[in-house]
């Protein structure tokens, strides 16, 4: 279902970058027909050098001059799309205006956002706007945070539906992944390393439950203690299936924030007791499993650390993506993850859900992922849940997103455990 008092269903802001360019091309290749689709960035002629590109379906598809430093421009754009999808990263250096322009407009927003301070800020200063505005802004809707969203909310109607009681120690397991690295995701890493360095901004990242509140921090829910970001853990003490000891996954500390948010939107409904980490599986071999996840563990740290300081910061520019920089095709289309999310319920069943893509994690099946977010927000609206604000996809747009992924070729799947 379309909103005729727009004239277009999703403006792809970015359109221009790379993933912006990826995700473009999905939803030529896959948006139903009649989707009314344009490509937004600053510089007309990139505009139509990236159309150019495209599948035909695409060609004539408007393009909107707008300038992530113009609030007039975002206003213009947002004012014409029931939603804007943008992936005009880091968030905290050129979100702002697009998130206020959106609010303003009453459209809806999707994003790629891995940066818990701007989802924070998000809901500090545009929450009680968006929500009295009719607006849904819906961040981290790629591979951060997706699969971990929604492989928990499936976990979750599967509980509830066989009458097992609710969710408590919940893990996300990466099973297999297999990717690259683009200019755009270490450009977003230097920015959050550089935050780091102001202790209100420190506050939120070492918070567990930074995001699990309302405009103002106003508590949603009462906090439980949660596990470690960097945890290393046995497999087995997640579930007896699991050889090996798990290192520490990269993305954890964005991924379970927005996990605990959803829950918080949700109302606690995943349960009182509900405590959820991440870890990713590096090996079976109880003793190279081990010593592989101690090496990642200090490898994160140390590698946020160089980040924050100029000298060694410049080193690595030398030799990591710039932006607008990705994977190959090759990569893009060789890549693909599986990610398994434990419970335990309060009743003492085990159970398991699993989400699974074909194509590179970030980029591919990110396209993938934020393409059909967007199309689940302008063409399903009928199916969403009665809820506005700064959101989650699970929040936002629940079983309309899992039919959606479903379609898109995603595994999305969940139940009990022998």
């Amino acid at each position: 279902m379309t909103d005729s008092s727009r004239e277009f269903d999703v403006v792809v802001f970015g359109a221009t970058g790379f993933v912006g360019v990826l995700t473009a091309d999905y939803l030529a290749r896959h948006a139903p027909a009649g989707t009314r689709i344009a490509l937004a960035g600053r510089s007309q002629d990139k505009l139509t050098k990236a159309r150019s590109t495209l599948p035909a379906s695409a060609q004539d598809w408007p393009l909107i001059v707008a300038d992530a430093d113009s609030a007039s421009s975002l206003d213009a754009m947002a004012a014409r799309t029931r939603v804007v999808c943008t992936t005009v990263g880091p968030y905290l250096k050129y979100g702002e205006l697009v998130l206020a322009a959106t609010v303003n407009a009453g459209s809806d927003y999707v994003d790629l956002t891995g940066e818990v301070p701007f989802v924070r800020y998000s809901i500090d200063k545009f929450g009680e706007q968006a929500e009295a505005n009719g607006a849904r802004i819906v961040h981290s809707c790629g591979f951060d945070s997706v699969p971990s969203d929604i492989g928990v909310y499936l976990l979750h109607k599967a509980v509830s539906e066989a009458g097992e009681g609710e969710l408590t120690d919940t893990t996300l397991v990466v099973s297999s992944f297999a990717g690259g690295v683009s200019g755009g995701t270490v450009d977003s890493m230097r920015v959050i390393a550089t935050e780091a360095r102001n202790p209100e901004t420190r506050r939120i990242l070492l918070d567990p439950q930074a995001l699990s509140t309302g405009p103002g921090e106003h508590r949603l829910r009462t906090a439980v203690k949660q596990p470690s970001d960097a945890m290393i853990v046995k497999g087995s003490s997640i579930d007896p299936s699991i050889k090996g000891t798990l290192a520490p996954f990269v993305m954890a500390a964005h991924n379970t924030r927005i996990v605990r948010r959803t829950n918080a939107l949700l109302g606690n409904a995943y349960g009182a007791n509900f405590r959820y980490g991440e870890a990713m599986a590096v090996g079976k071999n109880p003793v190279l499993s081990a010593a592989t996840a101690g090496l990642v563990s200090v490898g994160l740290g140390g590698f946020l650390g160089l980040m924050a300081m100029a000298p060694t910061r410049k080193v690595l520019d030398r030799i990591l993506p710039k932006a607008g920089d990705g994977p190959s095709e090759k990569t893009r289309e060789n890549g693909h993850f599986t990610v398994d999310v434990y419970t335990r319920t309060t009743t003492g069943k085990r159970f398991k859900s699993r989400v699974k893509a074909q194509g590179d994690p970030g980029y591919k099946a990110t396209a993938v992922m934020l393409g059909e977010s967007a199309l689940t927000l302008a063409l399903d609206r009928d199916k969403l849940p009665n809820r506005t604000g700064v959101l989650t996809p699970a929040a936002a747009m629940g079983d309309a997103l899992v039919d959606r992924l479903r379609s898109a070729g995603l595994t999305l799947e969940a139940g009990p455990l022998a």
